[in-house]
């Protein structure tokens, strides 16, 4: 028979495991709803870092963000050591934009280190790299603010030492991109010993001063990723937009050819005369390489060049007889601006520089008689002209 004391010892032992249980759960419950608000704190706190780090990688910062610092004296001391292998001041992706009423004085005024002609060199180290920009030109005056707005403090952020030459052609002949860039080359190695040439259209902002403006082993192709091509290479062999050359892979390749009068064709040239001098073209990453172009229309005298195919097909036998060593130009004047060296060149027609002077009637007539004897006169007038480059470029 169960006692009264048992009763209230079952009664007590019940309560206590009811407690024990209900802590227990209390307690679970207590956990749950603690972790339940962890885990939602945590992923709010993930997700901003995911925004605020997409946000870098898709809207960059501010080219200008790491330069404020710098000295703005101007004197280089011999003993000043070279800069940093790898520049402290590259940030990574940049936001490009257009704003309108930007003006050549607001660009002048935010970079005040660059000197006459679109010279700057580090102001506390020595450059271990010294670029030339080549900047093939003619009526894009609006689209070359906007470049050189971005292309200044990029140069700067890499510790550079640098020139920036734009070469305009005069007058309304059909444009020559590739020409103008072998007269830029040819210019700017009059100036000064540069280690590296980069070409760029002047409609190209770069999107990553992790894209180093520095020549690499063999023939560099900078803009592999355009806005314009979805931020993909079109295709292999494409070497157009921004490419970098040192002057041994100029001369190795003959330059650039001088026969591409309009738009298309010349870049495809380049690049097969890259493979035909046994090179190879090296790209940075698709991350790295990205442009954003400004959009435009297809000038006024730069139509698309129905000739460029057949003249691709005939490259391999054009190469070495067309580019540096028969360019023909003459240097109209040559003005050391603040944020660039403009050099205006008249670089003549299909014809030639000069075009031929009109025969006399007598002349055409004693020709028309004597067809054998005219041609005989233009071979040897061709072979006197072919050995008198040559002796100018021997001499230079």
């Amino acid at each position: 028979m169960v006692t009264l004391q048992s009763k209230w010892r079952f009664l007590f032992m019940f309560l206590g495991i009811q407690l024990v249980v209900m802590a227990l759960l209390s307690r679970e419950g207590y956990h749950k709803r603690v972790s339940y608000f962890i885990r939602i704190f945590r992923k709010g706190e993930v997700a901003g870092l995911v925004r605020n780090r997409t946000g870098a990688a898709l809207g960059g910062g501010d080219v200008y963000a790491n330069l404020s610092h710098l000295s703005r004296g101007h004197g280089h001391a011999d003993d000043m050591p070279y800069c940093p292998k790898t520049s402290p001041l590259i940030g990574g992706p940049i936001h490009v934009s257009f704003p309108s009423g930007l003006t050549l004085a607001q660009v002048e005024r935010k970079n005040p280190l660059v000197v006459s002609g679109g010279r700057y060199r580090p102001p506390d180290c020595e450059a271990r790299h010294r670029t030339a920009i080549i900047i093939p030109h003619r009526h894009r005056e609006h689209h070359l603010k906007f470049l050189l707005y971005y292309l200044h403090p990029f140069l700067q952020r890499q510790q550079l030492s640098y020139g920036i030459y734009v070469i305009h052609q005069v007058g309304n002949y059909t444009f020559n991109r590739a020409k103008l860039m072998n007269v830029g080359f040819r210019e700017a190695m009059r100036e000064e010993d540069w280690d590296c040439l980069f070409f760029h259209d002047v409609d190209l902002i770069p999107e990553d001063d992790r894209n180093l403006y520095v020549c690499d082993a063999n023939p560099k192709h900078a803009a592999i990723a355009m806005d314009k091509f979805g931020y993909k290479l079109p295709y292999k062999m494409y070497f157009g937009g921004v490419s970098a050359l040192s002057p041994l892979h100029y001369l190795k390749m003959n330059g650039f050819p001088n026969n591409y009068w309009g738009w298309g064709g010349e870049d495809d040239d380049i690049g097969v005369r890259v493979s035909l001098a046994g090179m190879f073209i090296s790209r940075p990453s698709l991350k790295v390489g990205r442009y954003k172009m400004i959009k435009h229309k297809l000038d006024k005298g730069n139509d698309v060049n129905p000739k460029r195919f057949n003249m691709l097909a005939k490259t391999r036998q054009t190469w070495k007889m067309d580019g540096m060593n028969t360019v023909e130009y003459e240097v109209v004047s040559r003005d050391y601006l603040p944020l660039y060296t403009n050099i205006t060149v008249n670089i003549g027609t299909e014809s030639g520089l000069r075009p031929p002077a009109p025969r006399p009637a007598a002349e055409k007539a004693a020709a028309a008689q004597n067809p054998a004897a005219e041609k005989a006169a233009a071979q040897k007038l061709a072979a006197n002209s072919s050995n008198k480059l040559q002796e100018k470029l021997a001499v230079k």
